[in-house]
């Protein structure tokens, strides 16, 4: 089931490979993500040493949080991956000119998990190569609705 999609990502990127990575999160973030007070429209990945990181992904805190808490919306959250996943992704990145993007939040076995995709930037002329793709498939399901009727 998904929390949050990323549908910017799709538009703005070629998404070569995607990995399931867990989050590092607090018991308020938590909470506030089942509430799906959760936008991960501006999030982006960052390989740090041998860690990736979820940088701009707005967590917005519960009225009903605890005052013992002091909740950051736009923390620095932690990603979970296995080793030989990071030293790809961090050799893609850093040599092929990759990047990585948060594509979608979703819960797997009751946790929250996050997809992360190995992403190309699409230059302006692929954007509305992709949008008039978009817009005929769009009029042929119209055209074959009318023709059943």
């Amino acid at each position: 089931m998904s929390i949050a999609d990323n549908k910017k990502a799709f538009f703005d990127y070629f998404i070569e490979d995607r990995y399931e990575a867990g989050l590092v999160l607090e018991g308020w973030e938590v909470k506030a993500i089942r509430e799906g007070r959760v936008n991960i429209k501006e999030a982006y990945v960052v390989v740090r040493g041998d860690e990736l990181f979820l940088f701009g992904c707005h967590v917005s805190a519960l009225t009903t949080a605890s005052s013992f808490s002091h909740p950051e919306a736009l923390r620095t959250r932690k990603l979970l991956l296995h080793r030989a996943e990071i030293d790809k992704l961090r050799g893609k990145v850093e040599r092929s000119g990759y990047t990585l993007v948060p594509l979608n939040l979703h819960y797997k076995g009751g946790r929250v998990k996050c997809e992360v995709g190995l992403a190309k930037g699409k230059k302006q002329h692929d954007k509305r190569a992709t949008e008039k793709d978009r817009d005929a498939k769009r009029e042929v399901q119209a055209a074959m609705k009318t023709n059943k009727r």
